[in-house]
């Protein structure tokens, strides 16, 4: 009866103690310093070497690089497969390219669609009764009788960046007018590279009919670092000269400072030229130097650069009335929505199955490391 009480005890006493320590864990982990200085201390632990390759004997050490001259053979291959993939691109550019032309006719009104291209099917649940078609017309028919009929369709290019939030923060009050009158195209130049075209009408502002941003990619491994390849990557990009008419520059303003004389007392005015936020900087990137070292301003600017510009190349060009529309807009929000979805179902099945399991130990599991 004694050692079953005392065994008891000491039973009840370590329930206590692991309840008091759970408690502690809980508080602990609420507290955001001990929080950081735990993160901090992953993050040291993170990718440290284990010390694992150097204690294997010399003979494994020697297939271990013949396993990573393999992966370098493997890295060659994947580079050969994207060359054909780009090939593959410009085979198809070549059979969207008319199609675009006839986009770019229709929406600088330089072609008007028959009845036939403008009939479009609507999905059953967007069918109106026919009141409301009646309805529909009528108004139509009275804003056409309130004014001009509008040539092609305004605003086309102007309306799918500013759809788009990525391409909305590159547009200024003072540019917009510009851009409104561009008619957009993308065009592949030689493996590895793209450029895309912004065609232009007339205008008060400058010459060009084109303007034009050339990225140059590459799609081989770095010799020096062949393990770092992933796919075709962005290395650099130029823009182009643009004519601007005498005093219509909207990349530079003008301020004007007053600045005291030390010595006098008098006060001037100075006039100073500086740059301008425009959608036309992005003709004007920043030049990447021989030896790649940019510094973190610079870096900045051309991730987003690049950013722009391959979404430009994959998404806008290919699919720019949806984007006029709103309708990928859409498309691309329920897509991440049900991406997110899924991630959560996942994670709710995860914390599911390690309620379930017989051997789980929410003590260990938290456990840094574990």
């Amino acid at each position: 009866l004694i050692i079953c009480a005392v065994t008891k005890a000491a039973s009840s006493y370590q329930e206590a103690q692991s309840a008091s320590a759970r408690q502690l864990t809980v508080q602990m982990m609420q507290n955001p310093q001990i929080l950081a200085a735990l993160q901090e201390r992953l993050d040291g632990l993170n990718g440290s070497p284990s010390g694992y390759m150097e204690s294997l004997p010399k003979v494994v050490k020697r297939r271990v690089n013949a396993l990573k001259n393999l992966q370098v053979k493997c890295a060659h291959i994947e580079a050969k497969f994207y060359e054909e993939v780009h090939e593959l691109e410009r085979k198809y550019a070549a059979l969207y390219q008319p199609l675009f032309d006839k986009r770019s006719d229709i929406v600088r009104a330089a072609y008007e669609p028959t009845d036939e291209e403008c009939e479009w099917k609507v999905d059953e649940e967007e069918e109106l009764t026919e009141e409301m078609k009646e309805k529909a017309k009528l108004e139509e028919e009275k804003k056409d009788e309130e004014k001009e009929d509008p040539k092609g369709i305004p605003e086309f290019w102007l309306t799918v960046f500013k759809n788009v939030d990525l391409l909305s923060d590159m547009l200024q009050v003072g540019s917009e007018q510009k851009v409104g009158h561009s008619i957009c195209g993308g065009s592949y130049c030689l493996p590895p590279s793209f450029t895309l075209e912004f065609y232009f009408e007339p205008n008060e502002f400058f010459t060009n009919t084109v303007l034009t941003k050339t990225y140059k990619m590459r799609s081989e491994p770095d010799e020096s670092d062949p393990f770092s390849f992933d796919g075709p990557e962005i290395m650099s990009c130029t823009g182009c000269t643009i004519d601007w008419t005498k005093g219509k520059n909207v990349t530079l303003k003008t301020i004007k400072k007053k600045q005291k004389h030390k010595g006098r007392g008098t006060v001037r005015t100075v006039t100073k030229t500086v740059p301008n936020d425009s959608f036309f900087n992005f003709f004007s990137p920043p030049e990447v130097p021989e030896n790649g070292e940019l510094d973190e301003d610079s870096e900045a600017i051309l991730a987003a650069d690049f950013e722009i510009g391959h979404f430009i190349r994959e998404r806008i060009v290919p699919r720019a009335i949806l984007y006029f529309t709103g309708e990928a807009i859409e498309d691309d929000d329920d897509e991440y929505d049900e991406e997110g979805e899924e991630a959560d179902d996942e994670e709710g099945e995860e914390e599911a199955d390690e309620e379930n399991d017989p051997d789980y130990d929410p003590k260990v599991s938290t456990q840094p490391g574990s």
